[in-house]
């Protein structure tokens, strides 16, 4: 797992409508607020990423992008981003199945799911700020908005 003063491992997936995201895509531009949640659809995951959409102007703005990732296929995630009106790009690490969950150090190999990882990482690609809980325990949006400003963006 990426520790905070380090740089982010590479990332590069397919978001709900096909198209490329790369953490690339935001050097010098944004902080990317990177969360990883285990499945589409799922109760916990769904209060998570519906959380996020109802204060989405608190964590995506002009200073900083929110991507979610989660090993599900694209597919699922465009049902599922369809569905509950996300704002944000869904991203498929779906094959090779948990890849960036691995880079980052949150695939659960017994489950094959990422677990409820999340990653502040600046505009030169280092990540400032990080969390980690179980699949069961939902991360606290008051903890994201505390790191954002801690962080300037």
């Amino acid at each position: 797992m990426p520790a905070v003063g380090e740089r982010a491992p590479a990332l590069t997936l397919t978001d709900q409508h096909g198209q490329t995201v790369s953490l690339d895509d935001f050097r010098g531009k944004q902080a990317v607020l990177l969360v990883f949640y285990p499945f589409a659809f799922s109760r916990v995951c769904g209060s998570e990423l519906q959380a996020i959409h109802e204060s989405v102007d608190d964590f995506q703005n002009e200073r900083v992008q929110v991507l979610a990732a989660s090993c599900d296929a694209l597919y699922s995630l465009r049902a599922y981003a369809d569905e509950a009106g996300f704002g944000f790009p869904l991203l498929a690490d779906h094959w090779p199945h948990g890849g960036a969950a691995r880079a980052y150090g949150v695939f659960d190999e017994e489950r094959g799911c990422a677990v409820r990882g999340t990653f502040l990482i600046d505009t030169e690609g280092v990540v400032r700020w990080t969390v980690v809980n179980g699949l069961a325990d939902a991360r606290s949006l008051d903890d994201y908005r505390a790191a954002l400003t801690a962080a300037g963006v």
